[in-house]
């Protein structure tokens, strides 16, 4: 695996592989402790918004649950349960739906991991879930028949 510099010289070395060029559609997957609220237009910024006062997210968890200062965004964690995902349904309906390589994201903006990782203990295999959700899907993702997922890309560069 090529890795890359901070420099011009070392992007202009970059050459995107045939098979993604010719893929045309993907699928990269969002999900994490933010879907436990699930509020708003941009749901994912949850974590951020609801500690900004008068903001849409903020309002709803006053109301809902009480002051961030009391219960902040670590409280959604243990309620993240992915009780319900199976990595080979999702697989599944993303072969069907004619993507050509899919992955999951693994970390959103907010810090928590959605795969197991040793630098951080804010991860899904130690809390929540109790899982591995990316290696998961990146399994089943792989054996639906992609060349690769994010996770694999992912895990090469930062494990």
């Amino acid at each position: 695996m090529y890795m890359y510099k901070p420099s011009w010289n070392s992007i202009q070395n970059h050459n995107t592989p045939q098979w993604f060029k010719d893929a045309k559609f993907g699928i990269y997957t969002h999900w994490g402790v933010y879907s436990v609220p699930a509020c708003g237009p941009n749901a994912t910024w949850y974590g951020y918004n609801m500690y900004r006062e008068g903001s849409l997210q903020n309002i709803y968890h006053v109301n809902k649950y009480g002051d961030p200062s009391k219960f902040g965004y670590k409280d959604f964690i243990p309620m993240f349960t992915a009780e319900k995902f199976d990595a080979d349904q999702w697989a599944e309906i993303i072969k069907n739906s004619g993507a050509k390589f899919a992955g999951p994201v693994g970390e959103h903006h907010e810090g928590f991991t959605m795969w197991d990782t040793k630098y951080s203990q804010w991860n899904a295999k130690n809390m929540g879930p109790k899982r591995d959700i990316v290696g998961e899907l990146a399994k089943s993702i792989k054996s639906n028949g992609f060349r690769k997922s994010a996770y694999e890309i992912f895990t090469q560069i930062f494990c």
